[in-house]
């Protein structure tokens, strides 16, 4: 073969070479096949035990309702019955994490909030949503939405 051929072929197996001696150096012992539940059946073994030990930020509506059955109750029968309670009130953190004092619990009760679904976007398919949309500027401005609804349940009036 001539040498305008030969060189680049070898450059070629000595970087695919190389590629399988760093790969001895850099891929973890304990990495490969290790069973059916993961994209393409490759994961780090070691990894499932630091997954699971990691913190749990957010517990679900579930854990919500043991002390706050009231308003889960009356989320579940309104027109907010499919969002989680974390998505307005944000994580609560850690099993065990939760604040014992509600009176300092710091609760986002600004407009801007609801807005991100209730946002009327001039898109073709936004006629389709089952959220209302409301016109920011026209639908009392000046005010927050919690004052005149209740974010469990938006049809009824604040009390």
């Amino acid at each position: 073969m001539k040498r305008h051929v030969l060189h680049p072929l070898w450059v070629a197996i000595g970087l695919v070479g190389l590629i399988f001696l760093a790969r001895l150096f850099v891929v973890p012992d304990d990495f490969g096949v290790h069973g059916d539940s993961f994209t393409y059946n490759y994961h780090r073994l070691s990894n499932v035990q630091e997954w699971q030990e990691f913190p749990v930020k957010y517990q679900g509506r579930d854990s919500c309702a043991e002390c706050h059955k009231d308003n889960v109750r009356t989320q579940r029968r309104g027109p907010h019955k499919r969002i989680q309670c974390e998505n307005c009130h944000g994580p609560s953190g850690p099993p065990g994490n939760h604040p014992d004092n509600e009176e300092y619990l710091p609760l986002n009760k600004e407009r801007d909030l609801c807005m991100r679904c209730h946002a009327s976007l001039e898109y073709p398919d936004a006629a389709r949503s089952e959220l209302p949309a409301i016109h920011d500027r026209r639908h009392k401005r000046r005010r927050e939405c919690v004052e005149c609804h209740n974010p469990h349940d938006p049809r009824e009036d604040v009390e």
